[in-house]
Formats: C-alpha cells, sequence, structure tokens
C-alpha cells in the first residue's frame, strides 16, 4: 500500500511555521553588518528588501495554487520548463536547504560554548545535529507543535526588548523629530550606492519564506493557504523586523562604534536593558538558529522527497515511512550532511552558498510565475507581467551581488548537478 503525506495543516500552522523558519530575531544577526554598509539607514534596507521578497512571495504562491506539489521550486520549474531545468532549480534550492542547518549547526554550537565552554565544540555539533534529526523524525502535527511554541517564545523576547529600548528611548529624552527620522533618511551619510548594498545583505533576513511551498501535500486547501500564508510570511517579517532595527538605531544612533559588529544588536540590547537582557537575547538567537536548522533540514528532506517521487533522484528518496508520513531516510541523510558540512565549512562560505542557491531558485520561479501567469494567460493583464519580472529583477541584482567565492563554489555544485543529469540520460538510452 502507497504511503502519502497528510493534509493537516492549516493556515495557522503554516504562518508559524515560516515565522520560525525565518525567525522573529531574523535582522538582529545582521544589524551591525547591515547598519555599517548602509551607513545608519538599516531600516530603510529591510524595507527595500521586503518589497522584492514579497513580489517573489506571490510568485511562490500563485505557482503553489498550479503545482500543490512538496517540490516546491522544482515542482513549479519542472512544470513550466521540462524536466532539465526543473532539476537544476530543485538542485540549487536543495543546496539552499542542505546548507542551512550546516550554519545552524555551526553558530549554535559556538554560542552554546559560550554557555558551556566545559563541553567541546565538536560535542555540541554532534548534539544539535542529532537533536534536529530526531525532532524531524516525528510527524508532521508534532514538529508544528513545536513550531508554535518557539515562535510564541521568540516573539515574548522581541516584544521584551522593544519595551526596554523604548523606555530607553524616552528615558535618555527629549529628542527632536531628526532624531526620530534620521534611521530611514539621514541626508549626512546617506548614498544610494551604500543604501542598496545594504539592501543585498537585509534580503537575507526574510531567507526562508519559501520552505512554506514545501508543505503543499500537508496542507488543508493548498491553492489558497500557501499562497496567503506565504505573503503574510513575508510582510510580517518585513514590519516587524523594521521596528527591531528602526528601535536598535535610536539607542544606539552611532553605527561605528559597536563593540562587535556581528554581535552588534546584542550589545544595544545590553544598553536598554542591562546584563539579564543580554542574556536574554544571546540565547534566543540561539533558539532561533535551532529552530532555523531544524526548519531547514525537514525542507531539505520534502526536496528530496518530491525529486525522488519523480524519478529526478533515486527513488530510494522517495520514501516516506509508513507511521509518521515523513520522509525520513532524506531526514537521516540531511543530519549525516549537516554534522559532516559543520566540520568542513565556515559560517561565512555556508551563509554565502545559502544564498547563492535561494536566490537562483528564486529567479526560477518568478520566471516561472511570469510564463504561467502571463504568457500561457488569454486574460491576461499587465500586472501578471509586471509583478515577477521587478521580483526577478530584484533577485538577480542580490544574487550578482555574491562574492567571486560563493559563485565558484555554487558553480561547481550546479556543475555536478548537469553532470549527474547527463550520467542518467546516458545510462537509460
Amino acid at each position: 500500500m502507497k504511503t502519502e503525506l497528510r493534509r493537516v495543516l492549516r493556515l495557522r500552522d503554516l504562518i508559524f511555521y515560516g515565522i520560525v523558519m525565518i525567525q522573529p530575531t531574523a535582522p538582529m544577526p545582521l544589524f551591525g553588518v547591515a547598519s555599517q554598509e548602509a551607513r545608519g539607514h538599516v531600516v530603510t534596507t529591510v524595507l527595500l528588501a521586503m518589497i522584492g521578497m514579497a513580489l517573489t512571495a506571490v510568485s511562490y504562491g500563485k505557482m503553489a495554487r498550479v503545482y500543490p506539489s512538496a517540490g516546491s521550486a522544482y515542482a513549479y520549474i519542472r512544470g513550466e520548463f521540462g524536466a532539465t531545468p526543473g532539476f537544476i532549480a530543485g538542485w540549487a534550492i536543495l543546496l539552499d536547504y542542505i546548507i542551512n542547518p550546516i550554519i545552524c549547526v555551526i553558530w549554535c554550537s559556538a554560542a552554546a560554548v559560550n554557555f558551556f565552554p566545559s563541553i567541546p565544540l565538536g560535542a555540541w555539533k554532534v548534539i544539535f545535529v542529532v537533536v534536529f534529526t530526531v525532532l524531524n523524525l516525528r510527524a508532521i502535527e508534532s514538529s508544528s507543535r513545536t513550531n508554535t511554541w518557539m515562535a510564541l517564545g521568540m516573539g515574548a523576547v522581541v516584544g521584551w526588548t522593544l519595551w526596554s529600548m523604548s523606555r530607553y528611548v524616552f528615558a535618555t529624552g527629549p529628542h527632536d523629530a531628526l532624531f526620530f527620522t534620521r534611521p530611514f533618511y539621514d541626508p549626512a551619510t546617506f548614498s544610494w550606492g551604500a543604501v542598496s548594498t545594504g539592501t543585498a545583505l537585509a534580503a537575507l533576513t526574510y531567507i526562508g519564506f519559501d520552505n512554506i511551498s514545501t508543505l503543499s501535500e500537508e496542507t488543508i486547501e493548498p491553492e489558497k493557504n500557501i499562497l496567503r500564508a506565504t505573503v503574510l510570511v513575508c510582510l510580517l517579517t518585513g514590519v516587524l523586523a523594521a521596528i527591531e532595527v528602526y528601535a536598535g538605531q535610536l539607542v544606539w544612533p552611532d553605527f561605528s562604534k559597536y563593540p562587535d559588529v556581528d554581535t552588534a544588536y546584542v550589545y544595544v540590547a545590553g544598553r536598554a536593558g542591562g546584563a539579564i537582557l543580554f542574556a536574554a537575547v544571546n540565547a534566543t538567537l540561539l533558539v532561533a538558529n535551532a529552530g532555523s536548522g531544524m526548519g531547514a533540514q525537514i525542507g531539505a528532506a520534502r526536496v528530496m522527497y518530491g525529486m525522488g517521487r519523480d524519478a529526478a533522484l533515486p527513488r530510494w528518496f522517495g520514501y516516506v515511512h509508513p507511521k509518521t508520513a515523513i520522509p525520513s531516510r532524506n531526514v537521516l541523510l540531511c543530519g549525516a550532511l549537516a554534522l559532516s558540512g559543520a566540520w568542513a565549512m565556515t559560517y561565512q562560505l555556508g551563509a554565502e552558498l545559502l544564498n547563492f542557491g535561494a536566490f537562483l531558485a528564486f529567479s526560477g520561479v518568478n520566471l516561472a510565475c511570469f510564463r504561467n501567469n502571463y504568457l500561457k494567460n488569454p486574460g491576461r493583464r499587465w500586472i501578471d507581467a509586471a509583478m515577477p519580472l521587478l521580483a526577478l529583477a530584484i533577485c538577480l541584482y542580490i544574487w550578482a551581488s555574491l562574492r567571486w567565492q560563493a559563485k565558484v563554489a555554487g558553480t561547481i555544485w550546479v556543475a555536478a548537478g548537469l553532470i549527474y543529469v547527463v550520467a542518467r540520460r546516458k545510462n537509460t538510452t
């Protein structure tokens, strides 16, 4: 008897899943670097990036109506452009999903050592991989409940942080109007080139929204709920992120004097709320990265499942456990890859490779949306072309801004996928 995925997820479950995948704390790790790159206009970069990501989210939602499949970008591009482009898209987004848990394991392990220095870094890497894998081997309903509690916990800490920052700002006042508008536009430091560079970086805040579409086959009424959840998660993330970085800039206006640029937001929180809030934000970012790692691991497992079921990968990848309805073999494989990658890769290279795969796939989805909703649609409107093409242009801009090291490594990954396709065709002819 064939075992299939169960349709149990509601709109609320999808939104919580997306929020945990992106993280309510998403702009915090990037705050210092983005603020320096954009010369203090990080809130502006977050809002500009939201436009591009929301437009891409619309493309994902529209394509999910046409192809309600667990394969996500792979299924959409394969359906519009054929097996080979679809495989390359799936291969690219698979890189994204595989790398995300790797960098989360690296970051979480380093953060855990700060709390428990007596436990070696290598041991923490093993612990986090095991935790991610065991939790993802449970039924999808259990994973959804975990996501809900994690989102609520992170939201509570974000609320505490914003309340403390508000108290600090008003306690150090009064401030003039320019003080409150400077994070959006400061004529003394504004540069469009700097803001553009910052926007490309701030787009990382939204990475992970596309994971919602991998749950299409487990979603009730996916033709409605996938689009709604994907766009809502992007918009909610953008608004919350803008509020977080705006408050941070008000508390710490001088973007050139962070004690540590990588953990700048933690120091900003410490200035507003003292040592307790400093530690709480540190701990929350640890939990947030753990949630992202778990979500990405199960997302990778589902992309593998979709490709294996369609024979783009060996049928072995299309297996679903009969009791949990989880692609358990893929979850275990992703756990092994996360562990090996955490030992062999730096966090910086991993983050850049994640962007390579993500924005390559995003560009393909926008092209597929343009073809399906405009070129193939007899009742097409100008908006059906404008939205996906504008989203495509933004995604290509961000993709082109990657460092050459990431482009070389990403190209090698894509080339390996093409070699696999060619070799497979030769073996079947």
